[in-house]
């Protein structure tokens, strides 16, 4: 309980997912801190580029502070993957969420053993999975 958690989802690749995302986030917020709320707005401004450095310092300092970093990966991000091997770098155990049936998750994750994948066909399994993981 009250972990620090890294919430990766896609911004510039895509915000089809959005609300899910804020409703992951809001459950999360039951017992944790998510140190990345905004990743639920579905009124971030996905084409802003003037601040992108900026982002990058916001981004990798939360890193750096977060207990684990937790990823919604069914819509492809490369910012996500970016996430996810800085937080691998820094050693922050990441876990990797996608729905199965609507993505086929990279190599490049799924092959890569530092990262616990946890694939989900519905929003209930999915939050069982990330109810259980924060519960440990």
């Amino acid at each position: 309980m009250n972990k620090k958690i890294y919430f990766a989802g896609s911004i510039r690749g895509g915000r089809i997912d959005a609300s899910l995302y804020r409703r992951l986030i809001e459950f999360m917020q039951q017992t944790d801190i998510v140190l990345t709320e905004h990743i639920g707005n579905a009124g971030l401004n996905v084409l802003e580029s003037a601040l992108d450095g900026e982002i990058y310092a916001r981004d990798t300092a939360l890193i750096g502070e977060c207990d684990i970093l937790i990823a919604e990966c069914t819509c492809p991000s490369l910012g996500v993957g970016y996430e996810l091997a800085f937080a691998e770098k820094l050693g922050k155990p990441c876990y990797i969420f996608y729905n199965k049936e609507r993505a086929n998750l990279s190599a490049m994750l799924k092959g890569d053993p530092y990262f616990k994948v946890i694939p989900y066909t519905t929003e209930e399994e999915l939050f069982a999975s990330v109810r259980e993981l924060l519960n440990d």
